[in-house]
Order: structure tokens, then sequence, then C-alpha cells
């Protein structure tokens, strides 16, 4: 039986209102410099990158360096400036409260996770920027969508993007918008699992078709992950809406890699995959929600 029951309170949204915020989140708005994308590249030009970085995977440089923007592939790591504490968003801040929200629940429900496992979680520090902001994994652009990096093991999100999510995607709604932290919160636990690393050496000996069919498997994952957090959090936490688990489903929907090709080229090219089609997204995040169980998660190797 799913773990998510359609009978909540007729709210508007998650009820998060009394939880806690996140003392991992930087807000280093107004400190990375530059406008949006960093260098000048036009908004009609980023539309196919924000688009196909959705829910970005390990390193948003790779899809800017075909763009031609700063931070590709062979672009050194760019020094990172050592800066005191970042301030915690400000209690008007009402997006950015409901992202540090959003990340505790991540915080809590991760570390009874891995404690059930005999392990501890780590969490990651979510870094708010604007603009351009220097990382371990290349310069970090807000065209590239929100991104994990891995090397110094942060989130990264521009919230304008949420704005541009809704515009362009008709991706709307606060869980869709928590979806996208838990999604990158789940790259974090691969990371933390060992799974990242193994399948970066696996794509390092394999052709450009196999590193992108294991990329799919690696953003399914992350979106089962997901939806692991969602339905364990729910059970604790009672913070879901009856209109949150579609808002998710329509987001994973509109992501696939099968409908965003047919939007922007008019025709889909399977090998070319990174992030898996509609179904899939839809299928593995799902089976998150349904199962509250990261061994449900293996794309590794079950059929996806």
């Amino acid at each position: 039986p799913s773990s998510i029951e359609p009978s909540y309170c007729a709210e508007t949204a998650m009820k998060l209102e009394n939880e806690r915020e996140s003392d991992n989140v930087e807000d280093r708005r107004g400190s990375s410099g530059g406008g949006f994308g960093g260098r000048s590249i036009g908004i009609g030009s980023v539309v196919v990158v924000l688009i196909a970085s959705y829910f970005l995977g390990v390193d948003p440089s790779v899809l800017l360096g075909m763009l031609g923007g700063e931070g590709g592939p062979g672009s050194p790591v760019p020094a990172q400036v050592a800066e005191g504490p970042a301030p915690r968003p400000k209690a008007d801040d009402q997006q950015a409260i409901l992202v540090s929200r959003v990340l505790a629940t991540t915080e809590d429900t991760w570390g009874e996770i891995f404690r059930e496992a005999g392990k501890t979680y780590r969490p990651p520090k979510l870094t708010l920027y604007t603009g351009s902001y220097p990382t371990a994994c290349g310069m970090g652009q807000a065209a590239a969508g929100p991104f994990y990096c891995p090397q110094d093991q942060k989130v990264y999100i521009d919230l304008q993007f949420f704005q541009m999510m809704h515009e362009r995607f008709g991706a709307s709604g606060d869980f869709a918008q928590a979806y996208v932290i838990a999604h990158e919160v789940g790259h974090h636990v691969q990371t933390l699992l060992g799974i990242t690393e193994q399948m970066e050496s696996q794509r390092a000996r394999g052709s450009r078709a196999d590193a992108n069919a294991l990329s799919v498997r690696l953003e399914l994952q992350a979106d089962c992950f997901a939806g692991v957090w969602a339905a364990r959090t729910e059970k604790s936490k009672r913070f879901l809406d009856p209109s949150d688990v579609p808002e998710a489903l329509a987001a994973a929907t509109a992501i696939g890699d099968d409908t965003l090709q047919r939007q922007t080229q008019g025709h889909v090219v399977p090998d070319s995959f990174t992030h898996g089609t509609s179904a899939q997204r839809t299928r593995w995040l799902k089976r998150g929600l349904e199962s509250g169980n990261v061994q449900a998660c293996d794309t590794f190797r079950s059929p996806i």
C-alpha cells in the first residue's frame, strides 16, 4: 500500500510552518557577482539549458560549456574565496524560509534512515546565490538551474529558478519546489553511499552512450530517493496536502528527456537521454513514494 494517503486537511500548501529551519543554509546572494548566468547569455539561448538542466545531475558545467559559457569541460576550477559565516535568510523571505525548512526535513528523514542502517548521515550545505558562484565543480551558473556538487558536497540554488520553473515549464507549487531540493539531496545521499564514485568510474571506461545510460540510472535513483524522503517525512510529520503529490508527478512528467526533446527539437534521440523519460521519472518517483524504502530504489540492477 502507498505511504501517501489522500486524506489530508484541505489546505493549499505543505504544512511546514511549525518546522525548524536548517542551520546548513548559506545565503550568499549578493556576494556572487555577475548577472543572470554570469557572462552575458541571452534568455533565448539559455532556455534549452534550463529545460535540459531541470533537476540537473552532478555537474552543470557540461551544458553551459555547450553554450560556450564559462565553466565548461576542461575549464579550470575557480578558487573559492574564503568567506565568513553566511547570514540566515531574512524572516520575511518566504521562499528562502521554505527552502530552509524543506532542507531541515531532509536532514531529519535521512538522518533517521541512516541510523536505521547503522550509518551516520552528514547533511549537505545548501547555498543560495544569485547569478553565478564559484564551486568546487566549476563556476555555478543560474542558467543551469539547481545542482549538487559532490566535490564540496553542497547544493546550489538561485531562487529565481523557481519563478522560471513556473513560467517556462508550467511546474508550480511548493511541493514541486521541495521535489527539486529533495532530488539534489538525493545526489548527496548517492555520494555518501559511494554510488556516485562507482558510476563515474564506470562512465570513464565506457562509450558516450554507455555514460548517458548510467547517468539516466543515477538520475532516476535520485528521483526515487526524493520519493522516499516524501513518504518517510509524511509518515512522521503529516506535512502534505492532497494537491502536493500531483504537483511533483506533473513536474517529473514535464522534465522527461523524451518530452523535452520533442518540445525543443521535434524528435527523440534515446541514446542522448541523461535523465530518463517522463514515464521513467514518474515511475521511480512513485516507487519511492509508495515504498518509503531505499532498497526499492536500486535503478542499477532493476529494469528502468
